[in-house]
């Protein structure tokens, strides 16, 4: 089969479209004919490789597919060949006290599909293999470019808004990166829950978007003064919720945009790990600091509920051939993109 695949860490020119072994399926496994696959962030961590992170090469990235199942393991038994499904990208041991109890994100075996599996073990191929646990029922109103840019952010989104930060209807949330896969959708959870949401993004062009998509404020970080404005909407009050996924660029502005008492939810750090934070704001002010990752298959299906009714919508910006790849990351690594990159075989 052909995918696109690396066999060092360096640039997007590493990225080799080329042969490979089609996966063959474990006796708790399918294998899926990929219709296509989203394309994140971690896409580009995986690539450029991480400080204190091994992984496994050659590698295949890519943590979201929407396909057909081809082909099921001996045991499996709630998957059936013909079915048109999307994966759950997180993976865990299904057995522990932690995946029991539904929270398989601090399973010790836990792990992102496409992103710390391998080698060759992604979505970003003609075929992929996947546990039968992470095999979840496709959205039947979605195109299979709309399936498989949701998920994972779906996901995290979800988990970081409903879960962790537990945003409640008339609260106001900040989202930065309004323009993202996991911004956009984040805006749509946010006003969903009855929330003010304010969306950041960098051009006019993405905040006229954000707005189309339900934000009541938007802010162009490039020509404003986001603290200036969050204190002007919400008459020098802040927010009751900080979306974070930027990091070090963005922190220090996310810590002067809260209100008293106030909770910032974090999932990743695109602009560096390194952050400064006055400590006096933290206790005096009472404010909530909060990791989030991944989530729960449980709050995956909760979310494509709300997708199959119609409640939140994926955002693709452009559809782009698999052997193209390096291009699609080459795109989001200049934030060009509104939402997600789709690939397609």
């Amino acid at each position: 089969m052909k995918a696109s695949v690396f066999h060092q860490h360096g640039g997007p020119e590493v990225l080799k479209y080329e042969d490979v072994p089609e996966p063959k399926p474990g006796s708790r496994d399918v294998v899926i004919q990929v219709k296509a696959a989203g394309c994140n962030y971690n896409d580009l961590w995986a690539r450029q490789g991480l400080p204190g992170m091994k992984f496994d090469l050659p590698h295949i990235s890519g943590s979201d597919a929407a396909g057909v199942v081809k082909e099921i393991g001996s045991e499996v038994t709630s998957v059936k060949v013909g079915q048109e499904v999307v994966v759950h990208p997180a993976i865990s041991c299904r057995i522990c006290e932690a995946c029991t109890r539904g929270q398989e994100y601090f399973c010790r075996y836990f792990k992102i599909w496409g992103f710390q599996t391998g080698p060759l073990d992604g979505a970003h191929a003609e075929y992929a293999r996947i546990p039968e646990a992470n095999a979840v029922p496709k959205p039947a109103r979605l195109s299979w470019e709309e399936a498989a840019s949701i998920p994972l952010v779906l996901l995290t989104a979800w988990h970081m808004l409903v879960t962790r930060a537990r945003l409640l209807p008339g609260e106001d949330v900040l989202v930065w990166g309004a323009g993202s896969g996991i911004g956009s959708i984040a805006i749509q959870i946010g006003k969903l829950i009855g929330a003010r949401v304010i969306a950041v993004a960098g051009t006019d062009a993405k905040c006229e978007k954000a707005k189309a998509l339900g934000a009541d404020h938007v802010i162009n970080h490039a020509s404003q003064d986001v603290v200036a404005e969050v204190r002007k909407i919400t008459n020098k009050k802040g927010v009751d919720v900080v979306f974070e996924h930027v990091g070090q660029a963005t922190w220090e502005r996310s810590i002067a945009t809260m209100n008293w008492g106030g909770r910032l939810v974090i999932c990743g750090n695109t602009t560096g790990f390194e952050a400064k934070t006055d400590l006096r704001f933290l206790f005096n002010k009472q404010l909530s600091l909060l990791g989030s990752h991944q989530g729960s298959k449980a709050e995956l299906l909760e979310g494509l509920r709300l997708v199959e009714a119609g409640k939140i919508k994926p955002v693709v910006d452009r559809v782009i051939p698999l052997k193209d790849a390096a291009e699609a990351q080459r795109l989001m690594e200049s934030r060009a993109q509104f939402g997600k990159l789709v690939l397609v075989p």
